[in-house]
């Protein structure tokens, strides 16, 4: 401890010959009632609480910490850990009431401003020095208090969003399970919508992610908050989501029956898919489907084999629905035909990048130029792939007779492939892309 903090503490800050602390108890009722005035007037949300109430705990809390400050000022010491924690207390109970943060710690100002209007007024020009003593105080006692505010309030809020978030995962598993979700949602104290938008979301990388030095896993959370905050905007009512940095499940409550969803429906939900796209700063592939809270487990099912079928088919960013890849959906369900059509494209199993280029060519119009963009390669290197491809399978992706025939082999191929690694491993289910609930 420094010298001059040391003789503060032995010093009893003084205005013309009282001692401040004396003047700031003797005060204490009236600063009381002008605090509270104050309260009401400048931080509304203080009028809306319950008369009862105000005049209860609020003004409690007012009056200690008028003796408080009073008690630093004739002792020169903060307050001990037993205030420090009233103060989180009361300040986890205005989190609990919906008293925003900012207005908490703005109620301690003011008492301070009104604390600083009724003892400063009795200063004289001799007691410059008492002046500054009591001024570095009060803003000690300030900064003190206002840590102890944030840190209860915050405290409280995450017990409390922890709460709720069990809640909702709760109620995201039961409507991924099927059956009546109801239960759930009156535990999550959520009103269940008439129906819900499922998306099944693939999520590019965003361009941070693909710096070299930069930490990866912070551009990926950042574009996964940027998702969430955009869906939470652009939504009435609670999404209920299962994310993860490469896409997942999101349930958005919408007004359109399932029956009803047509054209307007699919260009504003279009938008929606652009608009995501754009804030996250990554691309999306969006594959969505419409059903009633009970029919929500199917759905999800439904709008991920969607989302698949147009992934393995080189689609590019954007919405899609099933009416979108009816072929390429029907080709891959198990057939007898499935495997006879995998296998035409056996030969270019160690060849990636020819069957990369035959989805990219047939996704694009068998435009060789837009194919090469979308590759990063030159028209000439599609052209070389194409002509390689056609002399391992005997197919020709430019000739129409063998373009359906391609693209019926690629769903199969791809449907077969997916296939492979689950035979032999246990069903379990689990969310979409293994992410946690949110909201």
């Amino acid at each position: 401890m420094t010298g001059s903090n040391a003789v503060e503490r032995n010093k009893v800050p003084r205005f013309g010959g009282v001692p401040v602390h004396k003047r700031l108890q003797d005060a204490a009722a009236a600063l009381e009632r002008a605090v509270m005035i104050r309260l009401v007037e400048r931080l509304p949300v203080y009028g809306t609480l319950p008369a009862e109430h105000l005049g209860g705990d609020i003004a409690k809390q007012v009056t200690r910490g008028i003796r408080t400050f009073a008690g630093v000022l004739r002792t020169g010491e903060m307050p001990g850990q037993a205030e420090a924690a009233a103060i989180r207390e009361s300040s986890a109970r205005r989190a609990d009431e919906g008293v925003p943060l900012e207005a908490v710690v703005g109620a301690y100002h003011l008492g301070a401003e009104e604390c600083a209007a009724q003892v400063f007024s009795a200063a004289e020009p001799g007691d410059l020095a008492d002046v500054l003593m009591v001024q570095r105080q009060l803003l000690a006692y300030l900064r003190l208090v206002s840590c102890e505010v944030a840190a209860g309030y915050v405290q409280e809020r995450q017990t409390a969003l922890s709460d709720e978030q069990v809640a909702l995962q709760s109620l995201l598993s039961r409507l991924l399970e099927g059956g009546s979700p109801q239960g759930a949602a009156d535990r999550a104290g959520i009103q269940l919508p008439d129906c819900y938008l499922v998306l099944s979301i693939a999520m590019g990388p965003h361009p941070d992610e693909l710096v070299p030095g930069v930490n990866h896993a912070v551009a990926a959370r950042r574009k996964l908050r940027r998702l969430r905050n955009e869906i939470q905007r652009q939504t009435t009512g609670v999404p209920l989501s299962v994310l993860s940095g490469g896409g997942g499940l999101v349930l958005i409550p919408y007004e359109t029956s399932p029956d009803d969803f047509g054209r307007a429906d699919r260009a504003r939900l279009s938008d929606l898919v652009e608009q995501l796209g754009r804030m996250c700063g990554a691309e999306l592939l969006a594959a969505a489907t419409t059903a009633a809270p009970e029919g929500v487990a199917e759905a999800a099912r439904l709008a991920g084999e969607v989302r698949a079928v147009a992934e393995a088919s080189g689609r590019g960013p954007g919405l899609y629905l099933l009416d979108d890849v009816l072929l390429e959906y029907q080709l891959s369900r198990p057939s007898p035909a499935r495997a006879g059509l995998a296998a035409l494209l056996d030969p270019l199993d160690d060849r990636p990048e020819l069957l990369d280029t035959l989805r990219a060519f047939l996704a694009r119009g068998l435009d060789r130029r837009r194919a090469a963009a979308r590759l990063q390669v030159h028209p000439n290197t599609v052209d070389y792939r194409l002509r390689k491809a056609t002399e391992l399978t005997g197919l020709d992706a430019s000739r129409g007779a063998d373009t359906l025939t391609l693209r019926a082999a690629l769903a199969a191929h791809d449907a077969v492939g997916q296939a492979k690694p689950e035979a032999n491993r246990p069903v379990t289910p689990t969310p979409p892309n293994g992410g946690s609930a949110q909201t």
